[in-house]
């Protein structure tokens, strides 16, 4: 029998809040998805795989949001992911976005991206709402779930659900602004240091 070294180091753990929020689309009005000039969205497809994935990954890789869920550290599990979330017979394209800056057809950077799926025939669920730090502060991320939102409502689903570091003040604020309600506190345990 082989036995495995223990770590020589000690590991502290921390635990980060997270709270878990919903939306009553039946309660709400959606106002539209505006974007900035030089900015679009651009609809699911699978050729666009990789740049939800790099996307995601170079909007979380250095937030905090990497110290709880791992696959946001590396973009080949971010990938990973996107292959995941996109295979799942409740995945929603309709809900699920890139935003882009650029003209279409030239140069262009992705910006955001945005991912949904259903749990039921009424309820769904945002998956990551990501935006490239340096395009923050642009409203981009409040256009990028308004955008989501009217998909599941085309969907017919009448609640979303999403989760969020309670830290993360603006996301918190941009939510609770949307109609987003907290329902429940949950703590992520995270090794300290990650």
């Amino acid at each position: 029998m082989t036995t495995l070294p223990h770590a020589s180091f000690p590991m502290s753990f921390a635990y980060i809040k997270r709270y878990q929020m919903v939306i009553d689309l039946t309660k709400v009005m959606l106002s539209d998805s505006l974007l900035p000039a030089g900015f679009y969205f651009l609809e699911w497809h699978p050729a666009f795989i990789e740049r939800h994935a790099k996307t995601k990954y170079l909007s979380f890789c250095n937030e905090i949001d990497a110290r709880i869920f791992p696959s946001f550290r590396q973009y080949d599990a971010c990938l990973r992911l996107m292959r995941s979330i996109a295979e799942k017979s409740a995945f929603l394209p309709e809900t699920t976005w890139l935003i882009v800056q650029g003209e279409p057809l030239k140069e262009v950077r992705d910006c955001a991206t945005i991912q949904g799926l259903k749990h039921n025939d009424l309820l769904g669920a945002i998956q990551n709402v990501a935006v490239l730090p340096d395009f923050r502060g642009r409203g981009l991320g409040q256009s990028l779930v308004l955008k989501s939102l009217h998909g599941f409502r085309n969907a017919g689903i009448t609640q979303v659900t999403l989760e969020v570091t309670a830290e993360n003040t603006p996301a918190v604020c941009l939510y609770e602004k949307l109609g987003f309600r907290t329902v429940k506190t949950v703590y992520k345990e995270t090794v300290a240091g990650i």
